[in-house]
């Protein structure tokens, strides 16, 4: 499952509610005379610290091309609820920022949604690879706008850890594993795995997942059209094994994977004590490497692809976030045009120009992004175009891809403890995903 929002500084309260900013006050944006002075939209989103900060760039610039003010919800990472229970009250927001395709679905199939109008369908067929607009529709009808995007296909690492090694990014998956030991060899841990947020263990299978089975055993899987116990799922879990079997090459060992969260096995690699030379998860990354730990990007801190599992292709899985109306916001007209102005470039240029962003939009130039990693990450998303595959964790219902303590993500955190039976996991996988489809249809 996708989880940007790392650094959080909102209160226990706050993320609960959904309906203050950290300091108390909804954050605002207000000024302009364009053609929706008056109105003021309200917009709900996951974002937290600095990823808020950048994405109130985009309202502010919302603002002035509009005369709309503007109005900052966290939800924190329980979308669904918070979003529900807004409603029920009558206080709906006008836009949400939906990080699931789940979640989305599940929105559309209680009618909470408005269809994107014309002009922002256009917008997103000339400039979206097909994918994203199949990830935005129900039942035919287009919902929502994937705006801000996650390259969740990338492996970070120490340069000096590598360099240490003597080793090259790797371009295979038994290529990293020789790597790793070498590195592990030299004196530091090899990896270091946030076993603690159960959701980065959904992303090291996805990927092994998508290379070595290929996508089309990716989407039936995605949608339970083919079962967990399926023997390309037995492969993908034996595969990703090799690499937890072995204590020597996780910072802490199992044990210690499993007490560590995603901001601390960034620590891990780039903090003041390095424990590990590498930490896999998305293009995120970087923020954290950068705005925690004062690292260089592309110098102190870079990243090589996921590798090819097995002769497959290197895989490119994806995570985003959408934008979509709510029919029961105050502020229709509004929600309307931001919905159109996300599916734009400018609005994708103002947050890339601020750092910590990309884009799935390919009429964005990349000379928007403020560095040549950022760049290259995101060319390497547009470019992969229909190959490019969505979470799959975060495509399923929430009670087996996205609840912490249950599902896939408790199955794949007992399997990093003990990865000695795959086809055991599998089964019990495939028992909780039967049980959560059979309960969201």
């Amino acid at each position: 499952m996708q989880r940007r929002t790392v650094l959080l500084t909102c209160t226990a309260l706050t993320l609960t509610l959904g309906t203050t900013a950290c300091g108390g006050d909804p954050v605002a944006g207000g000024g302009g005379d364009g053609t929706l002075a008056g109105q003021t939209l309200s917009v709900a989103a996951v974002w937290s610290g600095t990823e808020q900060k950048n994405f109130q760039k985009v309202l502010d610039a919302f603002t002035a091309k509009t005369g709309a003010k503007t109005q900052f919800l966290p939800t924190g990472d329980n979308v669904s609820t918070v979003v529900g229970s807004r409603i029920e009250g009558g206080n709906a927001p006008d836009v949400v920022m939906v990080p699931q395709v789940g979640v989305l679905q599940q929105f559309a199939k209680q009618g909470w949604l408005k269809p994107l109008s014309p002009k922002a369908r256009k917008s997103v067929d000339t400039n979206y690879a097909p994918v994203w607009k199949k990830y935005g529709t129900v039942d035919d009808s287009l919902y929502g706008v994937y705006f801000k995007a996650a390259h969740k296909s990338t492996v970070w690492y120490s340069p000096d850890a590598l360099n240490q090694a003597g080793v090259e990014p790797p371009k295979t998956y038994e290529q990293m594993l020789a790597s790793a030991r070498a590195v592990s060899d030299s004196g530091l841990s090899a990896f270091a795995v946030a076993g603690e947020d159960g959701w980065t263990l959904t992303d090291w299978f996805e990927n092994i997942y998508l290379s070595q089975a290929g996508p089309e055993n990716y989407d039936k899987l995605a949608a339970h059209g083919i079962k967990w116990t399926d023997p390309s799922v037995i492969r993908a879990l034996t595969t990703l094994g090799k690499l937890f079997v072995d204590d020597g090459l996780i910072a802490g060992g199992r044990k210690g994977a499993l007490s560590t969260d995603f901001p601390g096995s960034v620590e891990q690699v780039f903090g003041p004590e390095p424990e590990a030379g590498m930490v896999y998860e998305g293009d995120f990354v970087a923020g954290v490497a950068k705005d925690q730990f004062g690292k260089q990007i592309g110098e102190d801190a870079a990243f090589f692809p996921f590798p090819s599992v097995d002769g497959g292709s290197a895989p490119v899985v994806s995570g985003g976030d959408a934008a979509v109306v709510l029919k029961d916001g105050k502020n229709q007209e509004a929600a309307m045009a931001f919905a159109e102005f996300l599916a734009g470039p400018e609005a994708a240029g103002v947050w890339a120009e601020a750092g910590g962003f990309i884009s799935p939009n390919k009429k964005l130039d990349l000379a928007r992004y403020g560095d040549d990693t950022t760049r290259r990450t995101a060319e390497s998303l547009v470019k992969a175009g229909g190959s490019v595959r969505f979470d799959m964790s975060d495509q399923a219902p929430a009670a087996f891809g996205g609840t912490k303590g249950t599902g896939e993500w408790k199955l794949l955190q007992d399997f990093l403890r003990d990865p000695a039976d795959p086809g055991a996991t599998a089964g019990r996988l495939e028992a909780a995903a039967a049980k959560a489809y059979r309960a969201s249809s």
